[in-house]
Formats: structure tokens, sequence, C-alpha cells
């Protein structure tokens, strides 16, 4: 998991903080006056980062319109947990008297319904692309325990303004998700009619009713309207009841019988047989049909691997922020690579997947000591290898030695803007993350200490950047501004 991706942070228990920080969000982003959309719950804003200059969207809920406060924290609890590739970041938060602000990803390339309304309907190469991404976000979701409750195309933005073929999808907006217990039934009616199944508008469900919203989409994607429909909202629900769609050859003679029985195993009225993500994700029609991701790693992977376990914890983690802020055009061979080593497409890396993958993609003669390396990577003990993690280990020097990028994750520790990171403050961040126990106060002061090369109890900018060079402050000019 990501280390530090917010400033508040969550516990090994997920217990949630909003921090009520000395810089208020004005403080630290420049706001486009231009609003990207707006709605009951507030506006969303697109944002630019003073000191770092990078652009965000930030989520703006005003506190007269919250129902519950309790909810909008398990939605921020959720949100931070999420790291995935097809799900959106979630960076820091921030309050105020007036609101709670959310600091996101920006997913410039627009919602899903605004590509399905101005194409009428995908080819299904796009669609097959569009869906593999999307039941890859759902498999990794249910494998965290979170139903998403909310699938449908305007909960999904395109990461750029790139073509679809080239595009990343993202899941976004969580505000009705929930955890869920194997076995056990939830019963809130949430969603949309239209995309919901009949046992959310029953109100007993469990995480299949995501799937039936998947087979939706899937439709809608294929012919430019969805299953189930009626004049009111009553006959869509009515609709969605009797669970009865057809294929018209009209707008269906083209599509293969593959795309069909995907539909219909998502479709299922029984939730016992109705696919899971992981079927899907296996399903003919995506696995030949879909994207065929390619392993491309420099030649050095592995010792790059090994070196990473054997920086200064500080480093490790300043690394992760790092990865986790870089946007997809940086990122886009890493992450093509994570894709094609996720054998079973659950979002994390296991050892075997990792061997596996690398013998695959050409990597002869793999150290003996391989599984090791891969636990050392392992930073949460979660037993596999998380997005961010694997991103952190894999990234070159030459992508984060650049005094922007420094400045970028040097602020995360730096919480109050001062220029210099105090005990407290490198304390926050290190025990917000997702080590297996939490670092104690002589821990913290031990890392502190290392850094501080000039003894003044405190990590300055020169001395971060000393850190993440391996040695001595380079010229500026080594920087690349």
């Amino acid at each position: 998991m990501l280390l530090g991706r917010d400033a508040a942070g969550t516990g090994k228990q997920g217990k949630v903080v909003i921090q009520h920080d000395r810089r208020r969000v004005q403080e630290c982003y420049a706001f486009d006056r231009k609003r990207l959309g707006a709605g009951s719950y507030g506006t969303v804003c697109r944002a630019t980062h003073y000191s770092t200059k990078a652009v965000y969207a930030v989520k703006t809920v005003s506190k007269t319109h919250i129902k519950s406060m309790e909810r909008l924290r398990r939605e921020i609890d959720m949100m931070r947990a999420m790291d995935h590739p097809n799900v959106v970041k979630l960076y820091e938060t921030f309050e105020d008297k007036r609101a709670i602000h959310l600091v996101l990803e920006l997913c410039a390339g627009g919602h899903l319904l605004d590509s399905i309304i101005e194409l009428g309907c995908f080819a299904e190469s796009q669609a097959a692309m569009c869906m593999q991404q999307i039941v890859r976000a759902v498999y990794y979701m249910h494998e965290k325990c979170v139903c998403h409750r909310d699938l449908k195309p305007d909960n999904l933005m395109f990461a750029s303004a790139a073509p679809i073929e080239q595009n990343v999808l993202k899941v976004i907006d969580f505000g009705v998700s929930s955890h869920f217990q194997q076995g056990k039934m939830l019963h809130t009616k949430c969603g949309s009619p239209f995309y919901s199944s009949p046992q959310v508008l029953a109100g007993t469900y469990d995480q299949s009713a995501d799937l039936w919203s998947v087979g939706v989409i899937m439709y809608v994607l294929l012919c430019g309207y969805p299953p189930f429909y009626g004049e009111t909202q009553k006959e869509a629900m009515a609709s969605v009841r009797r669970g009865a769609f057809s294929f018209p050859a009209k707008h269906w003679s083209n599509v293969s019988e593959d795309a069909k029985h995907l539909i219909r195993q998502l479709l299922k009225m029984k939730p016992d047989i109705r696919y899971t993500a992981e079927q899907a994700l296996n399903h003919a029609w995506i696995k030949h049909t879909g994207v065929k991701h390619q392993v491309s790693l420099q030649p050095d992977f592995v010792s790059h691997l090994r070196a990473f376990r054997s920086e200064h914890k500080l480093k490790q983690v300043a690394l992760q922020i790092i990865a986790g802020q870089l946007d997809e055009g940086q990122l886009q061979t890493l992450r093509e690579s994570f894709m094609a080593l996720d054998g079973n497409g659950n979002g994390c890396l296991s050892p075997n997947e990792m061997r596996q993958g690398l013998n695959r993609a050409g990597f002869k003669d793999l150290p003996d000591d391989l599984q090791q390396i891969l636990q050392d990577l392992d930073s949460d003990n979660s037993g596999s290898i998380d997005y961010s993690e694997f991103l952190a280990a894999a990234l070159q020097q030459k992508q984060y030695i650049k005094e922007n990028v420094l400045w970028m994750a040097f602020s995360v520790f730096d919480r109050d803007g001062d220029g210099v990171v105090t005990h407290e403050e490198l304390k926050q961040v290190l025990t917000c993350g997702n080590f297996e126990e939490a670092l104690d106060e002589s821990e913290v002061a031990m890392l502190l200490q290392e850094v501080d090369k000039n003894g003044d109890g405190t990590i300055d900018f020169e001395e971060f950047m000393a850190l993440m060079n391996n040695g001595p402050l380079a010229p500026a000019s080594k920087f690349n501004v």
C-alpha cells in the first residue's frame, strides 16, 4: 500500500481521522474557476499545488450538505485503502469550518458516459479493453472486501484525453460503497435503478450485485442502451426485477457470441450462479479481445529490487509517495508491466506470479534469494506486493531525481509547510502507513538523526535531497528541473 499518500492517514484498524491541518487547502492549491462537476454534495474543481505545480481534482463537500459524517469518513477510509491502477487515488484531505476537501487524482478524459453518448456504442475491441479494466478493479475491491454498490458509466472516468485504445479507465465515487463479510448480506438500497441488481432493489444482496452492474455496463457499451428500461423509474425497476433481456438483431447481429455469453453470465438472476470478477476476467471474450499487457522492464530490474530493500526506510517511504503521484504517462511502462505480471488479475503480485512473469519476460537465472527480496518489498506484510510497492521499487533514479518531484515528496512530510520536517511530522507519515507494526518514538528519532546531517533536530530539503541522491548533495544542475 502507498505510504503517506494522504495527509491524515488511517491506522491498522482503519479508523479515519481528517486532519484539522494548519495549512488550509486554499493555501496549498490554486483553484480553477471553472468547475469540473457539481451536485448536491458540493463541487469538484481542478486545482494546482502551489509548490509542486502538480494538478489534481479537489472534491469539496459542504458540511451543511453532509447528512452523515460517519458515512463520509467511511468513504475516505475505503478510498485510502485503494491501491490499484484502475481505481482513482485519494492523495490527502483537509477540513475547515465550512467543508471537507478531498484531493484526488485528476481524470482528464471525462466520464465513460460521455464517450458512450458521443460514440453511440463501442467497437468490441474498445468495449473489451474497458471491461477488462473495470473487472480488474472490481476483482481488487472484492478481494479487499469492498462492495462499490454504484458502478455505472457516470462513475468511471478516463485518465486522459487519449483515444480509448490508449487510455486508462478509473473507478470513482465510493460514496455508497460498503465493506462486506463473506456470507453476510447487505441491505441498504442504493445505486441507480438501471444498473442495480434485482437483489439490491429487494434489499438483500451481497458483493455479486457489483457484477450485475458490470453486466449492464457491458451491454450498454456494445449497443448504446440498457438491457432494462422503462418510461418511468417505477417501470425501469419493474424491468430489472423481471430480469428478462434480449439481444435485438438490429443492434446485436455483428456482436460476437462470446460477448453475449459473458453478458448472460453476469446478468444471472440467481447471485450464486452469477459470474464472479475472477470468472469474468478469465472469460474467453476478455482474454482474447481485451488488451494483452507486456512486461517491459530494464535488464537490471531484479538487481534494482535487491538494492531497494537495502535503502534507508525514509527513502523507501518517499519513493512510494513519489510513485503514487506520478501521472499515468510517466508510469505507463511500469503499469503495463505490473498488469502483465499480475497473472490472476487481482491487483497484487504474489512471489510466484513475479517469478513466472519474469521468466516469461525473458529474465534468466533468477537469483535464489528472489523469494526473500520480494518478501522484503512487501512493506505492509500482506503476503503480496501491492501496486505502489512495485512502482516504488522499480522506479529508475532519473524518474525521481528532479527537484520538483522531490519537493512534492518533501511537502508530504513537511506538514505545516515551514521548510523542515520535525520528529512529530515524520512520525505522522511513517505511522499512518501500512507497516506491520507502527514505529515507536525511538525508531522515528533514529531515522531522523540518520538524515539530519547538520544536527538541528529537523530534516531540511537539502538533507532530504541528499538522502534521495544516495550521497552528498549534488549540484542543482544535476536535477534537470
